[in-house]
């Protein structure tokens, strides 16, 4: 037996608790790790609070981030005691996930955790950061340099808002941030936006085209703040999309696309080949200084951990938050 939370749907109906879970639970993997942390992402908070169908078998233990040690092991990738970490791949969805104790995974979804990140920081980067990674990485292979012009990434407050903040003005980048809570301007420029704009100014519907000013964006919404993003960027700009948050529509035209030779690049996080997450885990080693962790997230217990996924689908929740399983 082990404590994590278990996600049940029955004639009782749905609800996630925390308790003692049966090993018998947990799916079959040639890797078990003794789960140190956890995160809150905003699937985790889909699943949790059952707002959005994100679980796709019963009983389920959610969360799509781990990091920890492994406790067990039938692949030759790695051994007793290797520190490791997980993002996506379905787990905390269709396979036992990360808010719990142990874990029973596949060796080909997991990296070595690396030496440059304690566990709690690799969680409070955990999916969200590693993605905001991913897509910096898209703007940089598109050509999108510091000296081309300003970048707006939407979203600014949650967890890939805030570190493509970081990772962008640490490369030289000028940042614009698009946020609903405009009274965290002063957080936001401290993770290095140089201007902070509320995001009504792009979630309503828009023209087609509007005056060119983007040179890359990083965008987490969807909907209309995408559509209105393509619509304003640059000649030859380049849109990595990596969210819905607004939603899962794309009310736009060609015309960006035609017009303006705009890209848009599509960011999976969930499958990516496990070369691109080390480049990406690496690129965050390299660039990431360690005061950003205190600024940018939070650490809650395993208990507390329900109650947060509420606050953080209702705009509660600045930056990441990081669960400790043990704590």
């Amino acid at each position: 037996m082990f404590n994590g939370i278990l996600i049940e749907k029955d004639e009782q109906g749905y609800r996630a608790s925390v308790k003692q879970i049966d090993d018998s639970t947990l799916p079959e993997g040639d890797v078990i790790v003794n789960v140190s942390h956890s995160t809150i992402n905003y699937k985790d908070a889909l699943a949790i609070t059952g707002k959005g169908p994100v679980v796709r078998q019963f009983p389920m233990i959610p969360g799509i981030d781990l990091v920890g040690c492994v406790e067990h092991s039938d692949s030759d990738k790695f051994h007793v005691g290797d520190k490791v970490l997980l993002n996506g791949f379905g787990v905390g969805e269709v396979h036992c996930g990360g808010l719990a104790e142990k874990a029973c995974l596949k060796s080909e979804w997991l990296i070595p955790l690396p030496d440059a990140f304690s566990p709690q920081q690799a969680m409070a980067i955990g999916t969200a950061g590693y993605t905001a990674m991913l897509c910096v990485i898209a703007l940089e292979k598109n050509g999108v340099t510091p000296d081309k012009g300003e970048i707006l990434v939407t979203g600014a407050n949650g967890g890939v808002g805030s570190f493509a903040i970081a990772i962008l003005a640490k490369l030289g980048y000028k940042v614009v941030a698009s946020t609903g809570r405009v009274e965290q301007t002063e957080y936001l420029k401290k993770l290095g936006a140089t201007e902070v704009i509320d995001r009504a100014t792009l979630s309503e519907p828009g023209r087609p085209l509007a005056k060119e000013r983007w040179a890359g964006a990083i965008d987490s919404a969807g909907s209309h703040t995408l559509a209105n993003v393509c619509a304003g960027m640059q000649y030859g700009g380049v849109v990595a999309a990596c969210g819905l948050a607004q939603g899962m529509d794309f009310p736009a035209t060609v015309v960006p696309f035609i017009l303006r030779g705009v890209t848009l690049a599509g960011i999976d996080s969930v499958m990516r080949p496990r070369e691109d997450r080390i480049e990406a885990w690496q690129r965050l080693a390299d660039l990431l200084a360690s005061e950003i962790f205190e600024d940018i997230s939070t650490v809650i217990s395993l208990h507390e951990a329900v109650d947060v996924a509420t606050d953080l689908l209702t705009g509660k929740v600045r930056g990441r938050v990081v669960v400790d399983i043990h704590g």
